[in-house]
C-alpha cells in the first residue's frame, strides 16, 4: 500500500491521515476502572480469589466474615491499580508536554505558530537550531547552501554522533522565499517502524520542476524526536504524524518474560490447588456423612428433615472457603515489590558505575532479577562488548609490501613515510581510498584544526590515519570532497555512494577527479567481499597472506580497491542505479543487484589492520563466570582468525594442548554435513576427557547447518561449552539464542550496538553496554551496564542474592498460609467436620496482610554470604543454576514444616485451653499467638545476616501483634472484648506459648544443626569460614559425586544409528539438577570423584 502526501495542500490530506497528537497512554479517565479490572482478572489467580470472595457473600456457607477476603483482595488490587494509574499519569504528562510544543508551519501561504499536535500530513514545518522534530519530515530546504543539515538522533537510536541529512536533488536551488509556495506530492509506503529505511519518491509540480521523479531515502528525512543541530533552519513536509511516525510505530509494551522461578512458583501453586481440591472433597464428603449420622443425634443441632437441593454443596463450599488461604493472596504483590527493590539495588550499586564515563548500571526490567542467578549460557558480541571499540590504525599492506611489522605501528614506519614523501602511486591511491571512501564529516574547529564526525569507529580510524600520513580530508561541500596531500589540494566530486550493507559487506563511492576528469570507483570491505572480485591477472596471494597474518594478531582487517570507469559505462550504470533508487518495492535488493554490476574487475590496492583493544577486566570476568559453570558463545561479524585471537586473549578458550578448536566450514550442504559429523564425533569421544573443547563456525556454514542439520547442530550446542560464530548476521545471532532457549537453557545475551538488539530481545535476559556505538542496545535490554566486567557482579552478586531471597520469600509465603489452613482443618475434626472457622475474620485478615508479611519483606536485605566471598568462589552459583533453593523437594520440606507446626500449635492450644476451660475466641487467640511466635523464630533461624531493620521487622512485628490485639480487646464491639488482657495475665498462656515454640523449633534446630555439622554444603562451609574469620581450607577436601541424568527422547544426530553415549556431569548434591556444565578444568572445591563411564543421553530439546 502507498501513501500520497500532497505538499502544502491542506484539502487533499486533511482528513485522510491521523493528526499529530501523541498518545502513549494506556487508559482514559472513563475506561481506567473497567480496563484495569479486566487486565487484573485476566490472571487465573485473581479469578480464583474473586470467586472465593464472591462465595463468601453467601451467608449460608461462609465460615468467616467476607471482609477477611475482600479486604486483602481490594487492597492488593488497589495497589496494582494505583501503580498503573501513576505510570499512566506520567505518560500523560510526557505526551502533554510534547503535544503542546509550539512549531512554525505554513498555512495559507503564511507562516504561523501552532501547537505540535495541530500539525497535519502535508504541512510545511519550519525548524530552527536545537528544535525538536515534531513528526516525520521530508527535507525540502535548509540554511546550508549545499542543502545539508545535522541532526542528533540519540532519542531515536541512542547514537550520540551527529548525522547529516540532505535535501533531495529536486529541491536544490529553490529560493528561501519560494519554499512556502512549493507544491508537489510524496509517494511513500504506509507507516512502519524501520528507522533506517525510507523508500519513497518526490514529484514537484511546475513551475519548480517538470514533474520528474526524485527518489527519497532515509537521508532525506528528519524523524520525530530528533534534534536539529549546527543548522540555522530547515523546512520539511510532514509525511507521518502522531502515533504513525516511525518512532510511534516502534513504541509498544514488550512481551513480559517469564523467569524460571516464576514458572516453578506457578507449578507449585497448581500442585497446592490440586491438593486443596482433594482436601475439600474429602472433608466435604466426611462432613455430609457426619451430618447425616451423628449431627442429627445431637440435641443442639437442629437440622431440618428436608433441606434445599443444594444442601450437599454447603459443607464442601465451606471447606473451599476455609482452605482458600492455602494459596497466599499476597504472594504476587509481595514478589512484585521485592523484585522492584532488586532492580533498585542494581541501580544504586556504586561498584557498577563506569568511572571513565560516569555511566551507572540500570535495570529496565524489574521482573527478572532472579533469572540472573540461573544463567547457563552467555552469548556475547565482540566489538565494543569485549573490546573497547576504540580503533587504532596499526599495520597495512600496500601493493604487496607490508608496513608496521617491524615497529608495530605503520604510522611510524620509515619505509611508508618515505613512500608518502615520494608520492608513490600505489600509496597515494591507497590513502585516497582511506580518506574518501566513507561517510565521515570533516568540521573546521575555531582553531583551524579539522575534526571528524564518524558514525563508524573503523572509518574514524582510517581517516585519522590517512590524515597523519598527509592525506587530509579537509572539507566537504555538497558532493565536493577537498583533499590536501603534501601541500597540494585536490578536489573529488562524489557522484554516487554505494552504501554498506550486512549482505554486501563492502562500501563503494564513485568519484570524479577534477584534476584529470577521470571517474573512479573506490571500494573498501571485508576480504571475502573484495578479493574475489579482483581483476583478472592480479595476484592476490600476498594480500590473502597479509589478511591471515593480521587476523592472527587479532587485528580487524579491511581490503581497499580501485577501478577506473569509462564515461559511457558509468552513464549507463548511473541510469540503472537511479531507477533502482526510485522503486518502492524491494529497493534494497534492486540496489544491491545494480551495485554488483559495477563492483568487479577491481584493482586491489592493499589491506588495513586496525587494533581494537580488550576492555579492562574482560579475561578475569570470563574466567570467573566459567568457573561458575556458565558457557560462553561469541557471536561476531569479524573474520574467523581475528575472533579466535580475541577469544584466546580473553580466556574464552584455552590454547593447545589444554584446549582444542573444532572447525565447521563448507560452502555446500555436503561439505557442512561432513564437517559437522566430524566435529560431533570428536565431541562425543572427548566428552569424558578434561579438555576444553570449542567449535568455530562461520555465517555461511551456520546458515546451512540451521536450515538442513538443525538436530545435529543442536546436539553440538549442548555438548560444547564454548562456541565462536564468525561473520554472522543479526538475524543469525537471534536464531542461535532461540535454539538454546528451545533446549531449555537460560540464556543471557550481551551487546553494545544496534546489530545486537534482536539477539538481546530474544534472550531470557538481555544486557546492553552503553558504549561508543550509542545506547540502542542498552535501551532494548533488560539491564544496561557501562563495561563488560560489571557482568560478573551483576550475575554473581545481584543475580544470586535475588534468587536466594525470592526462593525464601515465595516458599515462606506458602508456609505461613498453610500453617493457619492446617489448623483450621484440624479444628474441623473436633467441630463436627462442619467447616467452622476457629479464627475470626479480623484475625485472619491481619494475619495475611500485616502479621506475617512485613518480616518476610525485609528478607530482601538478607545475605547468606558476603559479596567478597561470593566473588571469590563463583562455583556456588551452581546451587542457583540447579534450582537448589526452590524446587518440589525444598517445597515439600516447607510443606512438611507447616504441617508439623500446625499440629504442634493445634494440639498444645486445644489441650491447654479447650473443653470447657475457656471460650473458643480464647483458643483462637492462643493458637494465633503460637503461630506468630513460631514464625518469628522461623524467620530468625532462616536469616543469615541481621540488620536493625530485620530485628525491627521480626520482633517489632511481634510487639505490634500484642498492641493491636490489646486495642481490639478494649473494644466491646470487636468480639474479642477483654480476651487479650485476661490471657496475658495468665501464666498458663505464656507456658503454652513457650511449649509451642520449644516443641515447634527444637526439631527444626536439631535437624539444621545436624546438617550443618555432619553433612555441610559448600555454602555452609563458606559461612563457617566467614564466622571464624579464617581461610577456607576444608573446601578442597569436599568432593562431589557426579550424578547421571537420563531423559526421554530421540538422540540428536544426523546419523542416529550406532551413536556413542554422551554424558552430562551435574552438581552432585542437587536432587533435581538438570543442567550441563561441561567438562572443563576441575574447580577448586567442586571436583568430581570420577568421570561418568556410560549413559544413554538425550536432551529434552524441541525441534522446529
Amino acid at each position: 500500500m502507498k501513501r500520497y502526501v500532497y505538499i502544502n495542500d491542506e484539502d487533499s490530506s486533511q482528513d485522510l491521515y491521523c493528526g499529530n497528537r501523541i498518545s502513549n497512554r494506556k487508559y482514559t479517565v472513563f475506561n481506567f476502572i473497567p480496563k484495569n479490572l479486566w487486565e487484573q482478572f485476566s490472571r487465573f489467580m485473581n479469578q480464583y480469589f474473586l470467586l472465593i470472595a464472591c462465595l463468601q457473600l453467601w451467608s449460608l456457607i461462609t465460615p468467616v466474615n467476607p471482609a477477611s477476603t475482600w479486604g486483602p483482595l481490594i487492597f492488593i488490587f488497589a495497589v496494582s491499580a494505583t501503580k498503573e494509574a501513576w505510570d499512566d499519569y506520567n505518560r500523560y504528562l510526557s505526551d502533554k508536554k510534547a503535544n503542546e510544543k509550539e512549531v512554525w508551519v505554513v498555512r495559507q501561504s503564511t507562516k504561523k505558530h501552532i501547537e505540535a499536535q495541530d500539525v497535519r500530513v502535508g504541512n510545511l514545518v519550519w525548524l530552527r537550531e536545537n528544535d525538536e522534530v515534531p513528526c516525520d519530515l521530508v527535507l525540502i530546504g535548509t540554511s546550508d547552501p549545499q542543502g545539508l543539515c545535522y541532526v542528533e538522533t540519540a532519542a531515536l537510536d541512542g547514537e550520540t554522533d551527529l548525522k547529516t541529512r540532505i535535501i533531495p536533488p529536486a529541491c536544490m536551488g529553490i529560493d528561501f522565499e519560494l519554499l512556502h509556495k512549493i507544491k508537489g506530492v510524496v509517494e511513500c509506503p504506509n507507516p512502519d517502524k524501520d528507522i533506517r529505511r525510507f523508500d519513497a519518491n518526490l514529484r514537484l509540480f511546475p513551475p519548480f520542476i517538470d514533474n520528474d521523479v526524485c527518489p527519497l531515502t532515509i537521508k532525506n528525512t528528519l524523524l520525530q524526536s530528533c534534534y536539529l543541530r549546527n543548522t540555522e533552519w530547515v523546512c520539511g513536509v510532514a509525511v507521518y504524524t502522531g502515533n504513525e511516525t516511525k518512532l510511534g510505530m516502534s513504541r509498544g509494551i514488550p512481551e513480559p518474560k517469564l523467569t524460571a522461578m516464576d514458572a516453578m512458583i506457578d507449578k507449585l501453586t497448581g500442585a497446592i490447588f490440586v491438593f486443596q481440591i482433594v482436601v475439600v472433597i474429602v472433608l466435604g464428603i466426611a462432613g455430609n456423612v457426619w451430618k447425616d449420622t451423628e449431627a442429627r443425634k445431637q440435641w443442639y443441632v437442629q437440622y431440618p428433615e428436608e433441606g434445599p437441593w443444594y444442601e450437599l454443596l454447603v459443607i464442601p463450599l465451606r471447606f473451599e472457603l476455609l482452605c482458600s488461604i492455602m494459596i497466599p493472596i499476597s504472594i504476587k504483590v509481595s514478589l512484585d515489590l521485592v523484585k522492584s527493590l532488586y532492580a533498585k539495588f542494581i541501580d544504586w550499586d556504586c561498584e557498577m558505575i563506569d568511572h571513565e564515563t560516569g555511566i551507572p548500571s540500570h535495570a529496565t526490567n524489574t521482573a527478572i532479577s532472579e533469572d540472573l542467578g540461573q544463567v547457563e549460557y552467555i552469548l556475547t558480541d565482540k566489538t565494543g562488548t569485549l573490546t573497547e571499540n576504540k580503533m587504532i590504525f596499526k599495520r597495512c599492506c600496500i601493493g604487496g609490501i607490508c608496513y608496521g611489522n617491524e615497529t608495530g605501528d605503520a604510522l611510524k614506519d620509515v619505509e611508508l613515510l618515505n613512500a608518502v614523501a615520494s608520492c608513490s602511486s600505489d600509496v597515494v591511491r591507497f590513502l585516497t581510498v582511506m580518506a574518501i571512501c566513507n561517510t565521515v564529516i570533516p568540521i573546521q574547529s575555531k582553531t583551524g584544526a579539522v575534526l571528524y564526525k564518524a558514525q563508524s569507529q573503523d572509518e574514524d580510524a582510517l581517516v585519522h590515519a590517512a590524515s597523519q600520513l598527509h592525506m587530509v580530508f579537509v572539507n566537504k561541500n555538497a558532493n565536493i570532497c577537498e583533499i590536501r596531500f603534501n601541500g597540494s589540494v585536490d578536489h573529488y566530486e562524489v557522484l554516487d555512494t554505494l552504501e554498506f550493507t550486512s549482505d554486501r559487506k563492502r562500501m563503494s563511492v564513485v568519484v570524479k577527479d577534477h584534476q584529470n576528469e577521470k571517474i573512479v570507483l573506490l571500494s573498501k570491505g571485508a576480504d571475502e567481499a573484495i578479493l574475489p572480485y579482483a581483476c583478472a591477472g592480479q595476484q592476490t596471494r600476498t594480500f590473502i597472506e597479509a589478511v591471515e597474518q593480521y587476523a592472527q594478531l587479532g587485528l580487524r582487517t579491511l581490503c581497499l580497491a580501485w577501478r577506473e570507469l569509462k564515461e559511457e559505462e558509468y552513464q549507463e550504470w548511473s541510469l540503472m542505479f537511479k531507477e533502482a533508487n526510485s522503486t518502492l518495492v524491494d529497493r534494497e535488493w534492486r540496489i544491491a543487484e545494480v551495485c554488483q554490476r559495477l563492483e568487479h574487475n577491481l584493482e586491489i590496492l592493499g589491506v588495513t589492520a586496525i587494533e581494537d583493544r580488550l576492555q579492562d577486566g574482560v579475561p578475569e570476568t570470563i574466567e570467573t563466570l566459567r568457573k561458575a559453570g556458565i558457557n560462553f558463545w561469541m557471536l561476531t561479524g569479524d573474520k574467523q582468525n581475528t575472533a579466535i585471537q580475541i577469544a584466546l586473549s580473553c580466556n574464552f578458550i584455552s590454547p593447545e594442548p589444554k584446549g582444542q578448536l573444532l572447525l565447521i566450514d563448507g560452502k555446500t550442504e555436503d561439505e557442512v554435513c561432513r564437517s559437522l559429523e566430524r566435529v560431533l564425533l570428536t565431541m562425543r569421544i572427548t566428552t569424558s576427557e578434561p579438555k576444553d573443547l570449542a567449535f568455530v563456525v562461520d555465517g555461511w556454514a551456520l546458515e546451512i547447518a540451521l536450515k538442513h542439520y538443525r538436530k545435529a547442530f543442536t546436539e553440538l550446542a549442548i555438548l560444547s561449552r564454548t562456541a565462536i560464530c564468525c561473520r554472522v548476521t543479526p538475524s543469525q545471532k537471534a536464531q542461535l539464542v532461540e535454539l538454546l532457549k528451545l533446549c531449555d537453557y537460560r540464556t543471557l545475551a550481551i551487546g553494545d550496538g544496534g546489530n545486537d538488539v534482536r539477539m538481546i530481545q530474544q534472550a531470557d535476559i538481555g544486557v546492553g553496554i552503553s558504549g561508543r556505538e550509542g545506547l540502542q542496545a542498552a535501551r532494548a535490554a533488560d539491564y544496561s551496564i557501562g563495561k563488560f566486567r560489571f557482568l560478573k557482579r551483576l550475575i554473581l552478586v545481584h543475580g544470586r542474592y535475588s534468587y536466594n531471597r525470592t526462593a525464601f520469600l515465595s516458599q515462606y509465603s506458602f508456609y505461613k498460609s498453610l500453617v493457619i489452613c492446617f489448623i483450621q482443618i484440624f479444628f474441623s475434626f473436633i467441630s463436627g467436620v462442619s467447616g467452622t472457622s476457629l479464627f475470626n475474620s479480623v484475625s485472619l485478615m491481619a494475619y495475611n496482610v500485616f502479621y506475617t508479611s512485613i518480616p518476610v519483606l525485609v528478607s530482601v536485605l538478607d545475605k547468606d554470604l558476603s559479596e567478597r566471598t561470593v566473588m571469590q568462589h563463583p562455583q556456588i552459583l551452581f546451587y542457583c543454576q540447579a534450582g537448589r533453593l526452590l524446587n518440589p523437594s525444598t517445597f515439600a520440606g516447607w510443606f512438611g514444616r507447616s504441617l508439623f507446626h500446625a499440629i504442634v500449635v493445634f494440639v498444645i492450644s486445644i489441650h491447654a485451653y479447650a473443653y470447657e476451660r475457656s471460650e473458643m475466641e480464647e483458643v483462637a487467640i492462643v493458637a494465633l499467638s503460637g503461630c506468630i511466635w513460631l514464625q518469628a523464630f522461623v524467620m530468625t533461624l532462616e536469616t543469615n545476616s541481621f540488620t536493625i531493620l530485620q530485628h525491627l521487622a521480626i520482633w517489632g512485628n511481634l510487639v505490634a501483634f500484642y498492641i493491636i490485639n490489646w486495642i481490639f480487646s478494649a473494644l466491646p464491639s470487636s468480639g474479642m472484648y477483654t480476651i487479650m488482657f485476661r490471657l496475658c495475665g495468665q501464666p498458663s498462656y505464656w507456658i503454652t506459648i513457650f511449649l509451642i515454640v520449644a516443641a515447634g523449633m527444637c526439631p527444626i534446630v536439631a535437624i539444621k544443626y545436624f546438617r550443618y555439622t555432619y553433612t555441610p554444603s559448600k555454602i555452609n562451609t563458606l559461612q563457617q569460614a566467614e564466622r571464624l574469620g579464617g581461610p577456607i581450607l576444608s573446601l578442597g577436601n569436599i568432593e562431589s559425586q557426579a550424578r547421571l541424568i537420563e531423559k526421554e527422547g530421540s538422540p540428536l544426530s544426523i546419523t542416529p544409528k550406532n551413536r556413542n553415549p554422551v554424558f552430562e556431569p551435574l552438581l552432585t548434591d542437587s536432587p533435581n539438577t538438570r543442567r550441563s556444565f561441561g567438562s572443563g578444568t576441575p574447580f577448586d572445591f567442586f571436583q568430581t570423584q570420577s568421570r561418568l563411564s556410560s549413559s544413554s543421553y538425550t536432551r529434552n530439546c524441541k525441534d522446529n
